[in-house]
């Protein structure tokens, strides 16, 4: 059995970094780890894959088969990766990791909101998976920008409908008064809507509570997980949240 958690979150929230560090820390606790690289444009990556998409599909290729412009081959490429799902299953089952780490395109919209993104997911593998979304921390600080992200999260589970974990992401880009300020935020709905009355003012203020609320009803909720991939920082939790989902607290690799 192989566990897959999809890294998804807006472009420039860190994912491929925090991939590389989740990767190395559970290989460093003796885990038995994969990464699987999803992004078919990406041309420098922090890590090196296991399995690659790019072995099958890459942007500058569907560019020069099709014609495309760079957004077009964009869009094309995310579609032409639900061909190679037979190979990437393959290429599972030879390396047969214990948990598998996929790192998603940097367009989130083209994973999340496509039908190939979704279909991916749920056909890749009958084994349990799950996803963790990031809060770019420094973009999140703004109580505008923290909502717009809750909302996106809330369209990301709606989407695949899987386990979600919430981390907030570059901590360490945030002072200690600032970061206990975003996990106020995500721990009292009061903490935020407070901020939202005190710092958002017409329509940004209406919106943002209206859609907090609205979230609150969904019974939808938002903990964070504060990590850093350049200090490790809330990685050992990050890890043992993916344990009590995957296998409710023990050990994944024994």
């Amino acid at each position: 059995m192989t566990f897959i958690a999809f890294i998804i979150g807006t472009a420039g929230s860190g994912k491929s970094f925090l991939t590389s560090a989740l990767v190395e820390k559970m290989r460093q606790e003796k885990q038995k780890v994969a990464i699987l690289n999803l992004d078919p444009g990406v041309v420098s990556l922090p890590y090196t894959p296991d399995i690659d998409i790019r072995d099958y599909v890459t942007v500058d290729g569907v560019m020069e088969k099709y014609g495309l412009g760079p957004n077009g081959a964009l869009i094309m490429a995310a579609d032409l990766i639900v061909n190679e799902i037979e190979h990437l299953k393959e290429e599972i089952e030879d390396l047969n990791p214990d948990i598998l780490v996929a790192d998603t395109p940097g367009q989130m919209e083209l994973f999340a909101f496509r039908a190939s993104g979704p279909f991916l997911v749920h056909t890749l593998s009958d084994d349990p998976k799950a996803i963790i979304y990031l809060f770019d921390s420094v973009f999140s600080y703004n109580p505008l920008n923290y909502v717009s992200n809750m909302f996106l999260s809330a369209a990301v589970h709606i989407r695949f409908l899987l386990p979600q974990i919430h981390v907030l992401s570059k901590c360490d880009l945030l002072s200690e008064k600032d970061l206990n300020v975003l996990m106020e935020w995500s721990e009292s709905p009061e903490a935020l809507e407070s901020a939202i009355d005190e710092r958002l003012k017409g329509t940004s203020r209406l919106l943002s509570r209206n859609i907090s609320r609205a979230i609150q009803l969904l019974d939808l909720s938002f903990p964070l997980i504060p990590v850093s991939s350049k200090t490790n920082e809330g990685l050992i939790e990050l890890n043992a949240m993916l344990e009590r989902i995957f296998k409710g607290g023990e050990k994944i690799t024994y």
